[in-house]
């Protein structure tokens, strides 16, 4: 070969390599320029971003995806709970401030009475979630003491799902992907059988046992009835309907990451046979606090239960907590492969949290894999807040985002937290410097990394950037007004 084509054949090589290289620097960003319209709204975005109701005014009413991380049991106002409480003929204790059946005990009043007195009513309603709590005292606590609080009435999952997608809807989210825990025959059957650290023998006693035969059904009543009890809530089907009858929802099955590690595997096991029988079950996730003793005891156990289950399992998508952790709250060593250990042992495609990321081992390594994994990671900031403590800066969202690895906000447990869609996208705004295109990159996400099956992807992708589009047009239409306006003044 002459140098001349050999020279040609080198600057073909080294374009091809400039052209690879500048491509991995834009990362998730579109190629294509962006629209005059918006453009338009992203300027109007820059303006009403210093102004704090007109900010919520404008994200009220932009199109959000899809809800990534929404624990069903948290995501209820606790006024709902105490209705639901005085409708079940329930008790209150004045005492723990909690949801009890009433039997005499010194302290109860009647759910009902509670509605009299607001003196009671209001210490409940605080009690139930984060409202008027103090972010100097010990909110890692008093968060997830709430949930036990209204426990005796967050079985009524057809009401729950009615208020969930209802609220969905009117924020503008199409989607969801709800947490729960289907069904306790799992954790009994864990329990009876004991542990077996020959996971192979666990699992094939644990499938003699009738783990199979049993939970698939059971879950496919239960939603059944609780996803008819939401259509007759919301009037699906009717002229009269809400229009949360359009939302679209999977759930993911929830494993009890503090309870003992024969009732962690069943719960494990059991949700993946069910995710793969029955397609609204698209996932499952460890959950209850990370900095659980327990928890902190079996993480790498429980990884490497998730290695054995999800190579036998593969079509199965996993989703985990990782990270969801503060300097002080664990020892430093805890702190240092979570994240990191749920994808690579784990096999997690998406992290929820994601909050301690920075102290992870060799942490600008792991941005980068992420990144290159294509990992998305589940951003709760007013949860992180709350449980963490610290807000803005102390948050990893920038340099998530930096680093090009793919984000959606999530609202985790709205309604303990005192939130709402839109004001965990104004949080994004307001602290981290968000800005319109970068918004839209993470509702897209939202979508795009949901685990709900293709044709529904599909369509759900088409309608929101329809809804997009609509929503950038009205903006830059009232853009042009105002600014019409102020030219003829």
């Amino acid at each position: 070969m002459s140098m001349t084509r050999r020279a040609r054949g080198f600057r073909r090589a080294s374009l091809a390599i400039l052209t690879v290289c500048a491509l991995a620097t834009i990362g998730a960003a579109p190629l294509s320029r962006p629209t005059s319209v918006e453009t338009a709204t992203a300027r109007e975005l820059s303006v009403v971003r210093r102004d704090p109701l007109r900010l919520r005014a404008f994200l009220r009413e932009m199109p959000k995806g899809g809800d990534l991380h929404n624990h069903l049991s948290g995501a209820i106002y606790a006024e709902s709970y105490l209705r639901w409480a005085a409708e079940d003929r329930l008790c209150v204790s004045t005492t723990t401030m909690s949801i009890v059946v009433c039997n005499g005990t010194p302290g109860e009043m009647s759910a009902g009475d509670v509605f009299q007195n607001a003196a009671i009513y209001n210490q409940i309603i605080d009690a139930m979630s984060m409202r008027h709590w103090n972010a100097a005292l010990n909110g890692h606590d008093h968060f997830f003491a709430t949930f036990g609080k209204f426990s005796p009435v967050s079985t009524r999952t057809g009401e729950m799902l009615a208020e969930v997608t209802a609220r969905a809807a009117a924020e503008h989210v199409s989607y969801l992907e709800l947490m729960l825990t289907p069904d306790g025959t799992p954790a009994r059957l864990g329990r009876s059988i004991g542990w077996d650290p020959g996971l192979v023998s666990l699992r094939e006693r644990l499938l003699m046992a009738g783990l199979r035969e049993t939970v698939i059904p059971q879950v496919r009543q239960r939603l059944d009835s609780a996803e008819s009890r939401q259509r007759e809530l919301l009037h699906c089907g009717s002229a009269a309907a809400d229009p949360g009858c359009a939302v679209i929802v999977r759930y993911i099955a929830q494993v009890g990451r503090s309870a003992p590690r024969e009732v962690v595997f069943a719960q494990m096991l059991a949700w993946f046979e069910l995710a793969g029988a029955e397609p609204r079950i698209v996932s499952l996730n460890l959950v209850q606090p990370e900095d659980d003793p327990t928890a902190i005891r079996d993480f790498t156990l429980h990884m490497t239960m998730l290695d054995f289950l999800q190579r036998r399992y593969p079509r199965v998508p996993i989703t985990l907590h990782a990270g969801e952790l503060a300097d002080g709250l664990v020892p430093p060593e805890a702190l240092r492969f979570h994240v990191r250990q749920s994808v690579e042992v784990g096999h997690a495609t998406r992290i929820g949290h994601g909050a301690s990321i920075m102290n992870e081992d060799r942490p600008f390594a792991l941005l980068r894999e992420l990144a290159a994994r294509n990992v998305l990671v589940e951003v709760a900031l007013s949860s992180n807040e709350q449980i963490l403590g610290g807000n803005g800066k102390q948050h990893p969202l920038e340099m998530l985002l930096k680093y090009r690895v793919p984000v959606a906000i999530v609202t985790d447990d709205m309604g303990v937290s005192r939130s709402s869609h839109t004001n965990e996208l104004a949080k994004a705004v307001e602290d981290h410097g968000v800005d319109y295109s970068t918004l839209k990159r993470m509702v897209r996400n939202s979508i795009d990394f949901a685990f709900v099956e293709a044709p529904t992807k599909a369509r759900l992708k088409t309608d929101l950037e329809n809804a997009l589009a609509v929503f950038e047009r009205q903006h830059a239409a009232a853009t042009t007004l105002k600014n019409n306006g102020r030219t003829r003044m």
